[in-house]
């Protein structure tokens, strides 16, 4: 039977004690993915790891290969739960199960127990949306974080089909398909009461759209892992190494680095080769196009490390990342990174400091130019490290739990 407005499912959940200023809401948090490569399950790992080490009381429900297991460690709860046989690839690594409201009675057993404040979904994943669900039947308050521009990927996926169009009607429709998935994102986001983005611009974008307000949520990243001290080679010795980090997809504008290497050999330059880490779809293509290319697969951990210590600059073509952890990682690594005007890399790359920010035609000219001065390469490369040093996981995620106030029922003094 349906709740009352403003009553709470009092089978599931007791009313919470008052909490005082010094004590921290218990979250629970159901992010798309945890395990696979790519930048929702990068945060997802780093804020369960900043979770444990202040000891605060979180819960993590995700999906896993696991069989389903409730663990409990300290203050932070771990739920991870299978997908079943009609699940379906949206990557190469990253399944949609349909059938995944089967694990509800275990998650509502497991939600009752940990008793969370508020519930913190990152997209409208399977898990996305039992989270939003969730906290509207138990009457929780719910955040929730922006990390893929859904939208821009629908109308990037949808191009096999748009090119069968005449032009102006290819991209009428083409627009067509990224407004209505916008409006679809936005009516699922506009659930939360409070939205995190990594970049003003989408922060601005959903607050129009879904009339919520939207706080900055950045990414950090590990400078101790991600260091420069971990090269292996000087950049005098052989041929530059231009490095590209991710998902070799369609939405990656992957195909950019042949045309890339195409300029470059027309300007005369030759003595580089490419260093691609990562898997997707693109992949046979791009093997069969760029003869001058190492393809490492998906790397972790120190492996990763030490080849982006490998690169000397770094290639990042894409115009659909929210953020790009990977251009930071890079910048950390001491690599600087040639990026696009559009989306979130172009917020963390200063135009001729740290790297580039230019149009797709002009990437090879940008790469030749650095390539060229090698005093200005080494003046990028230290300012890359520098600039990373700032940005720490502990303040993103810090700044997370303040907004969380805004949300929370007015915690009094005990």
């Amino acid at each position: 039977m349906p709740l009352e407005p403003g009553r709470r499912d009092e089978s599931v959940l007791t009313p919470p004690a008052p909490l005082t200023p010094l004590t921290p809401p218990r979250v629970a948090y159901f992010p798309d993915s945890f395990h696979e490569v790519n930048g929702v399950a990068h945060t997802s790992r780093h804020f369960e790891a900043f979770a444990r080490r202040r000891g605060l009381p979180f819960l993590c429900v995700r999906a896993g290969d696991r069989a389903q297991a409730v663990t409990e460690d300290g203050s932070v709860w771990t739920l991870e739960l299978p997908r079943g046989f009609l699940s379906f690839a949206l990557e190469k690594d990253l399944r949609f199960d349909p059938a995944f409201l089967r694990h509800m009675p275990l998650i509502g057993e497991v939600l009752k127990r940990f008793q969370p404040d508020l519930i913190h979904i990152t997209g409208p994943s399977e898990v996305g949306m039992l989270g939003a669900w969730l906290a509207h039947h138990l009457r929780l308050p719910l955040a929730a974080s922006w990390h893929t521009n859904v939208h821009e990927y629908a109308a990037r996926r949808s191009e096999w089909f748009l090119r069968l169009l005449p032009p102006r009607q290819s991209a009428a429709t083409g627009q067509k398909i990224e407004d209505l998935s916008m409006a679809v994102a936005a009516r699922f986001y506009s659930m939360a009461q409070v939205l995190f983005a990594p970049n003003p611009e989408l922060c601005a974008l959903l607050e129009r759209t879904t009339g919520r307000p939207c706080r900055l949520m950045p990414r950090g990243v590990d400078a101790e892992l991600f260091n420069p001290a971990k090269r292996r080679r000087k950049s005098e010795d052989g041929e530059a190494v231009l490095g590209f980090v991710g998902r070799l997809s369609v939405e990656k504008n992957v195909a950019l680095l042949t045309a890339v290497q195409q300029e470059l050999e027309r300007m005369g330059v030759t003595n580089f080769r490419f260093l691609i880490v990562g898997h997707g779809n693109e992949e046979a293509w791009l093997r069969e196009r760029l003869p001058r290319a190492e393809f490492t697969g998906v790397l972790k951990g120190e492996p990763l490390a030490e080849a982006y210590a490998r690169m000397d600059i770094f290639v990042f073509p894409s115009h659909t990342d929210t953020f790009g952890n990977v251009v930071l990682e890079a910048l950390a690594s001491g690599v600087p990174a040639i990026v696009t005007p559009d989306g979130g890399p172009a917020t963390i790359v200063r135009d001729g400091v740290t790297g580039r920010i230019v149009r797709d035609e002009e990437f090879a000219a940008a790469i030749a130019e650095v390539l060229a001065d090698p005093a200005r390469h080494t003046e990028m490369r230290l300012a890359a490290r520098s600039y990373a040093l700032t940005m720490s996981w502990d303040s993103v995620f810090e700044g997370i739990y303040a907004a969380y106030d805004s949300i929370l029922p007015v915690r009094e003094q005990s």
